[in-house]
């Protein structure tokens, strides 16, 4: 600013400088003397000095009048650039404020839906009913003991495959055969007091028969013929008591030779031994019960599970049903089954009541064994290709309007249901968190746990399974929904 005023009055920057700041209220005198009327100067100007023309003043040296007039334009024109970088700079601060706001404007996310909406699909619905169970051989037989002894010899052992009627295990005989000896000795000697009770009926009958005659004849007398008479019948009783008792004893030989026989234990049935409970030089005591010493399963690739069905489940089981089953022994592999039979009899544990279904289940590589516990999905209803909605859909029940103050408005109750038929509701504007949804009352089938069939056509629509979590009037925030 210096060198400008300096350029102007034709002086040294300093000396410019320091008569810039004295002519200050000089030039403001002048400008008063010129704006005053007809033009005069004012009395305190001071005339050129004597002699000196103007002229020459103008040509040797700028007047001071001048000098001030450029000084001020001088001082005009920096003050105007100043204010006009001042402006540009507030124009172009305000020009990135604009492009800001703009930029966030357009680049504003939508607000977040207030619902969350599901499709109405095209798929297949399958109804299973799980439930766990143990895995048994198709036929088991128990085989014990029906004598008491000291088992002498074990001829199978565990997973032993067998034929019906091969020897087990053998118990003593001993005592069975010395009884046996007994029995006959005394079927012999009943068998002897039988002829001796047939010659006593001979030489009875022959007296009676003498009496008789002899009374005819006029020569014995009525005594002698009662006597005959009961002697006779004594005999006959004798007799007949002899072979009863020969009767008696051969029925006590035949249980005693039954016993001797029931010392050798036999397979009953075909199949492999899956439990022994005995080893050699045991004795078995089968005084109240007959103790069980072997388990035979029949056909190890045929095995059934018996699942313990809900009570609230088992009103959608039929036989003949497809039943898939699984253990833990195989991960990943399925054995198919068929339901054989849904059993009546309940059983409650701990208040649980529940009911026995017997599946089927093909085992041709024996990898299911006795014991197992199984996982059985039983399917009991199917539905292919059917329009189909998800099961949260109808659990979804929109959350109550709030005032001002946050305090629920409560709205009619809804009406109940009939069986086969839910309430969904679906989305009829789905701007972003202006959102509006209507009830509807739909035909529904069967569920598989996810989605459930449909048979009301609801067109291209979307049904609102959840509601996002919104701070309420009071500010505060609603809960997760919980189902």
């Amino acid at each position: 600013m210096a060198d400008s005023i300096a350029r102007a009055t034709g002086r040294d920057p300093l000396d410019a400088s320091a008569s810039a700041a004295q002519v200050g209220p000089e030039a403001e005198r002048a400008r008063a003397g010129e704006a005053s009327p007809g033009g005069a100067r004012p009395a305190s100007a001071a005339p050129p000095p004597h002699g000196a023309s103007p002229r020459g003043a103008g040509e040797g040296a700028p007047s001071p009048r001048r000098g001030r007039e450029n000084l001020e334009q001088e001082l005009a024109r920096v003050g105007t650039k100043r204010w006009l970088g001042r402006l540009g700079v507030l124009a172009a601060i305000a020009a990135i404020v604009a492009a800001v706001v703009v930029w966030r404007i357009r680049t504003r996310p939508p607000p977040p839906p207030r619902y969350v909406a599901g499709d109405i699909t095209t798929g297949d619905v399958i109804e299973v009913v799980q439930s766990t169970g143990q895995v048994k051989p198709l036929t088991e037989v128990q085989v014990g003991a029906q004598v008491s002894g000291r088992i002498t010899k074990v001829y199978v052992d565990f997973n032993s495959i067998v034929k019906a009627g091969d020897v087990l295990a053998e118990i003593d005989p001993t005592l069975f055969g010395a009884q046996i000896d007994s029995n006959q000795a005394q079927l012999e000697a009943a068998s002897a007091s039988v002829v001796r009770a047939e010659a006593s009926l001979g030489t009875a009958k022959q007296r009676l028969d003498r009496a008789k005659r002899m009374v005819v004849e006029g020569v014995g007398s009525q005594a002698d013929l009662d006597t005959a008479q009961g002697a006779y019948d004594v005999a006959l009783a004798d007799l007949a008591a002899s072979k009863a008792q020969v009767a008696q004893l051969r029925a006590v030989l035949r249980s005693s030779t039954t016993n001797l026989q029931y010392t050798r234990i036999f397979s009953p049935i075909d199949g492999v031994v899956i439990s022994r409970a005995i080893d050699p030089g045991q004795t078995v005591a089968a005084s109240f019960q007959a103790p069980t010493l072997f388990v035979i399963a029949q056909d190890l690739r045929k095995m059934r599970v018996l699942a313990d069905i809900d009570e609230a489940d088992v009103g959608r089981l039929r036989e003949a049903m497809e039943a898939d089953v699984s253990v833990d022994a195989f991960p990943g592999e399925t054995f198919r089954g068929t339901v054989s039979q849904v059993r009546y009899s309940p059983l409650n544990q701990s208040g649980v009541v529940t009911y026995a279904a017997v599946v089927e289940v093909d085992n041709p590589d024996v990898k299911l064994r006795p014991g197992m516990t199984a996982t059985v999905s039983i399917r009991s209803g199917e539905a292919r290709g059917v329009r189909r909605l998800p099961n949260a859909a109808l659990r979804f029940k929109p959350a109550p309007e709030r005032d001002k103050d946050g305090k629920e408005i409560k709205g009619p109750p809804l009406e109940p249901l009939p069986p086969k038929k839910g309430r969904v509701y679906v989305l009829t504007d789905a701007t972003p968190g202006a959102e509006k949804i209507e009830p509807r009352v739909v035909d529904v089938g069967i569920t598989d746990g996810i989605f459930t069939a449909l048979s009301t056509d609801l067109g291209p629509v979307k049904v609102v399974t959840d509601e996002n979590d919104s701070p309420s009037a009071s500010g505060r925030g609603r809960g997760p929904r919980l189902f």
